[in-house]
């Protein structure tokens, strides 16, 4: 795209008070930004009205264009607009598509066949087991994965998305130059390198808590179904799920334990249709149906006393009494027991003391 034609579209985006729906009418009257800024401020005013005609006049953040075309001019780089060939196509089929995003890696990967992966930010081992693993096995099988760079499940699945053909796509609330949270800095760089960042906020946007929940529609825009691994009965997570609903998009969910907080959003999704899934498999053969959709090499199977502890545990959050009630085993026996999984990543323990086994 020429300087002058990037300029245009990043000045129509950056004008304070002016939003998508009314950039987009302008862009159906006008055409590409340069004929609006060349256009009568008279006739901007017919299609938009005064105000609007206003603001797009007194626009004075020359600073704001120039740093964004700079960025771009960097390597990995890109502004991608409405008018773009490489603007991803799923998200023209949704009733709000930005009009600009910000994208940082792999672009040709805005067009790739995508499955979002969500889930909570607090999310159990199991849960992040889950979302790594899923993702994993769907990158291999050709689907990009996409999400939200938060902790928890977020992470987890652009990591496993990582090890995978497929790749994976961040969505995030804030400018493309800004990583949040910090912790995830150093998987962001991974992404950007592999895969793609994306956003439609400016650069220099921090992370505003409002900016976090509009974002969700790009994450279930881009995607042809979004899985939710984790999620409570209130969770965030839940309005990605909505929004997948109301763009005609698929929804699975995993089911968890009937005593998990962090199990209730996806019961709840199931109930009101979403689709079971518990294998890689079930989403592979709907949304890939000619990928070679090996499922994940059988674990080590545990011997001995572990597997009778195992055995006892179950998958539910389990105390030390009620393992030792169980099993017969002393406290001390089944805490150096306990120890030695934990260190093997088969047991989690929980933040109230309790343990669970990790599938």
């Amino acid at each position: 795209m020429a300087a002058a034609s990037a300029a245009a579209w990043l000045r129509l985006t950056l004008t304070r008070g002016i939003g998508l729906d009314t950039q987009r009418r302008l862009l159906s009257v006008f055409g590409p930004p340069e004929r609006i800024f060349a256009a009568p401020g008279s006739a901007v005013a017919s299609a938009v009205g005064d105000k609007v005609a206003r603001l797009l006049a007194a626009f004075d953040d020359d600073e704001a264009v120039v740093r964004a075309l700079e960025w771009a001019d960097q390597p990995g780089n890109h502004l991608v607009t409405l008018a773009d060939a490489a603007y991803p196509k799923a998200l023209l089929e949704t009733s709000d598509p930005p009009t600009l995003l910000y994208v940082k890696g792999r672009i040709e990967l805005l067009n790739a066949r995508a499955l979002a992966i969500v889930g909570a930010r607090n999310a159990t081992a199991q849960g992040e087991l889950n979302a790594a693993q899923f993702a994993r096995e769907l990158s291999r099988g050709g689907l990009t994965i996409v999400s939200g760079l938060a902790l928890g499940c977020d992470a987890a699945a652009h990591a496993g998305a990582l090890d995978g053909p497929g790749s994976t796509i961040a969505v995030i609330g804030t400018g493309a130059d800004r990583i949040y949270p910090p912790r995830n800095g150093e998987l962001a760089r991974r992404i950007a390198e592999h895969g793609a960042i994306v956003s439609e906020f400016p650069l220099g946007t921090p992370a505003l808590r409002e900016n976090f929940p509009r974002r969700n529609r790009i994450i279930s825009g881009l995607s042809r179904g979004v899985l939710v691994v984790e999620a409570a009965a209130r969770s965030g997570t839940l309005i990605t799920a909505r929004l997948a609903g109301e763009q005609g998009r698929e929804v699975f969910a995993i089911p968890g334990s009937i005593h998990s907080p962090l199990s209730k959003g996806c019961h709840q999704l199931i109930r009101q249709g979403a689709k079971l899934v518990d294998d890689a498999r079930d989403i592979l053969s709907e949304l890939q149906p000619d990928a070679a959709a090996a499922g994940p090499g059988a674990p080590e199977a545990a011997t001995g006393g572990e597997a009778v502890l195992l055995d006892a545990m179950g998958f539910d959050p389990v105390g030390i009494d009620l393992l030792a009630q169980h099993t017969g085993l002393t406290a001390d026996t089944l805490s150096a027991m306990l120890l030695s999984l934990e260190l093997e990543s088969r047991v989690a323990v929980l933040p109230d003391g309790r343990f669970q086994r990790i599938r």
